[in-house]
C-alpha cells in the first residue's frame, strides 16, 4: 500500500483533483481498473505522486500530482486511462468533477519526512 500521504518536491507543481460519487454495482470490475492504474501510473512522465479516499456512500476523491501541464494532458491520453474515463462515464459514476490547479505552497508537519513539505 502507497503512503498516505503523497511525496512531493518543493512546489510548484500540479495537482489534478478528481472528485466522484459512484454508482451501486459490485465494485470488482472497479476496483480491477483503479489497481491496474495505480500500477502504471508511476511509470507515466511527470508522476510524482497520488493519494485517495473513499466513504462508504460512495463518495471519493483522489488527487494526482504531476510536474507539469504537459504531464497531465499525457495521462488524460493514456490508453487505459481513456477506457477507464469511457467506463466511468458509461456507469462507474453517478457524478463527478474534475479540477487541475498548480500548487504553489505546501507544508505539514515538520517532522515530517515528505519531501518538499
Amino acid at each position: 500500500m502507497p503512503d498516505r500521504i503523497a511525496t512531493t518536491p518543493a512546489p510548484p507543481y500540479w495537482a489534478v483533483v478528481f472528485t466522484s460519487v459512484r454508482a451501486a454495482d459490485d465494485g470488482a470490475d472497479y476496483a480491477r481498473m483503479a489497481g491496474r492504474l495505480e500500477e502504471i501510473a508511476p511509470s507515466q512522465p511527470g508522476f510524482l505522486g497520488i493519494e485517495s479516499v473513499r466513504d462508504p456512500d460512495g463518495t471519493g476523491i483522489t488527487v494526482s500530482y504531476w510536474t507539469d501541464e504537459a504531464s497531465i494532458a499525457a495521462w488524460k491520453r493514456q490508453a487505459l486511462h481513456r477506457e477507464a474515463q469511457r467506463r466511468g462515464i458509461e456507469g462507474w459514476y453517478l457524478d463527478y468533477a474534475l479540477r487541475v490547479a498548480r500548487v504553489e505552497r505546501a507544508y505539514g508537519r515538520a517532522d515530517s519526512p515528505r519531501e518538499g513539505l
